[in-house]
C-alpha cells in the first residue's frame, strides 16, 4: 500500500531510545513528526536533529511530538541522543520495516558506487493518524522551520 497525503498511516511499533517502544497509535490526539535520516553522528544528520532539538518547545506548543528514525541500532541511537542532547526519542529500524512503509529506501550514489540508503524525508501525521504532509529528498537548511510552520497551520 502506498502512503498518500490525506490517508491513514498504518499503525506500527518499534524499539526506541529511553527503553521505550514507539507505537504510532499511542499518539492519537497529537500531531506526530517522523523524520528519517541516513546515519547517526554524521554531519547532516547531526545538524537536522539539532534543528529539531532547538525548536522542540515550539513543536510542543503546536501539539506536535517529534521522532527520528534510522537503521542504526539502539546503542548507537542512545549515544547520538545523549551527545546531542535530543529531547525526543530515536526509533531503531534495523529491519527497514518502517523505512519500507514510508518508502524512503532509495538507490543512492556515493563515491561513484550505487547502494540502497535512506532518503532524508519527513512526515507530518495529524491528530487523527492521517498523513498531512510529506517532505522527500530533504535538504537540511530551513527544513525544520518548514515542518514547524506546517505543524502550526495544521494545529490552528
Amino acid at each position: 500500500m502506498t502512503l498518500s497525503v490525506g490517508q491513514p498511516v498504518e499503525d506500527f511499533s518499534a524499539e526506541a531510545t529511553g527503553d521505550t517502544t514507539f507505537r504510532l497509535g499511542d499518539y492519537r490526539g497529537k500531531q506526530v513528526v517522523i523524520y528519517f535520516y541516513p546515519k547517526d553522528s554524521t554531519p547532516g544528520c547531526t545538524t537536522e536533529g539539532g534543528d529539531f532539538r532547538d525548536r522542540i518547545g515550539e513543536f510542543e506548543a503546536a501539539n506536535t511530538v517529534v521522532f527520528g528514525v534510522s537503521r542504526d541500532g539502539l546503542k548507537s541511537h542512545e549515544n547520538f541522543k545523549a551527545k546531542q542532547g535530543f529531547p525526543f526519542e530515536l526509533i531503531s529500524d534495523r529491519d527497514e520495516a518502517i523505512c519500507r512503509q514510508f518508502d524512503v529506501i532509495k538507490l543512492k550514489k556515493m563515491y561513484g558506487k550505487e547502494h540502497l540508503g535512506v532518503e532524508r524525508s519527513t512526515f507530518l501525521i495529524d491528530a487523527d493518524g492521517n498523513l498531512a504532509r510529506e517532505w522527500r529528498g530533504v535538504k537540511v537548511p530551513g527544513h525544520v522551520e518548514a515542518v514547524l510552520e506546517a505543524a502550526r497551520e495544521l494545529n490552528a
